[in-house]
């Protein structure tokens, strides 16, 4: 499955302590490139959602964003019964010796260990971080395998096109080779001397093997097979195309530059555009 280096993905999940959100966004780069961003209830994630991350993602600059939005109240303090029941314990037993005594309410909330403040438990928020960036990496795969899908579908219209000129060109061939055969021939006879017909044959046939591209024209369409095979693969194979399109753009050099007809130098730079244009859609192939 083919698939973009450039998505974006988001996503959001209800815990105890508040509304955890999360981004990761990502363009085009030669490498795995992780920006991270978390708050610090998560700072200790940061190893593992890189580890999750690479699992996922081969190539591409990304940038994930994690933030936790606290809810009314996150930060409301509780009783601690426990203690309570034992102030209360005591005050019963001590109650006799110090009859006059009274303890207002808001003396007994500041005794130490009366009220607590509702913490956060790191190991239940932290599992909910981990779930949230799994959501979003599901959305940000399949962001990417979408726009894989359009690209792999210009790349195999590009492809027919070369095969389409690859073919003509191979049509033609023959009909160049004679036509230069006869151009050679009538100059041969307009000179004063006669040449030697075996030598003649001789020159012409090493003439024409070094104008003969059908050498290039098998490669171009061993090359198109292997094209259309990578396409089907499911592994990231964004390198492997960006190699093979050097070997693309070998053959079209070659053929130009062994051109000695008009529709085969212009079937060389309508070679060169179309590869042209496949390769800056495989730079953005992960």
């Amino acid at each position: 499955m083919i698939r973009s280096m450039t998505a974006f993905a988001a996503g959001e999940r209800s815990t105890d302590w508040g509304v955890l959100g999360g981004e990761l966004r990502a363009v085009n780069h030669r490498f795995l490139e992780l920006g991270l961003r978390l708050p610090d209830e998560l700072r200790a994630l940061e190893p593992a959602m890189r580890e999750r991350v690479a699992a996922r993602v081969a190539r591409g600059k990304l940038d994930l964003v994690v933030r936790l939005r606290q809810a009314a109240g996150g930060d409301a303090l509780e009783v601690d019964d426990a203690v309570v029941a034992r102030l209360a314990d005591l005050a019963g037993r001590l109650g006799g010796r110090f009859p006059q005594l009274q303890v207002q309410f808001t003396e007994l909330l500041q005794f130490p260990g009366v009220l607590q403040a509702r913490g956060i438990e790191p190991e239940a928020l932290q599992r909910e971080a981990m779930a949230l960036l799994d959501a979003v990496l599901d959305d940000f795969v399949a962001a990417r395998e979408r726009e894989g899908a359009k690209l792999a579908a210009v790349i195999a219209e590009r492809a027919d096109a070369i095969a389409a000129i690859a073919g003509e060109v191979r049509t033609l061939v023959p009909q160049i080779r004679a036509g230069q055969r006869q151009k050679l021939e009538a100059r041969l006879a307009d000179l004063a001397q006669p040449a030697d017909p075996g030598r003649v044959e001789q020159e012409l046939v090493l003439w024409l093997q070094k104008l003969d591209v059908d050498e290039e024209l098998d490669r171009l369409d061993s090359h198109l097979a292997e094209l259309r095979r990578v396409l089907k693969q499911k592994e990231p194979v964004g390198r492997r195309l960006d190699f093979l399109l050097q070997e693309f753009n070998r053959e079209a050099n070659t053929l130009g530059s062994k051109s000695v007809d008009a529709r085969t130098s212009n079937a060389a730079v309508e070679l060169k555009v179309l590869i042209d244009q496949v390769r800056e859609q495989i730079q953005n192939i992960e």
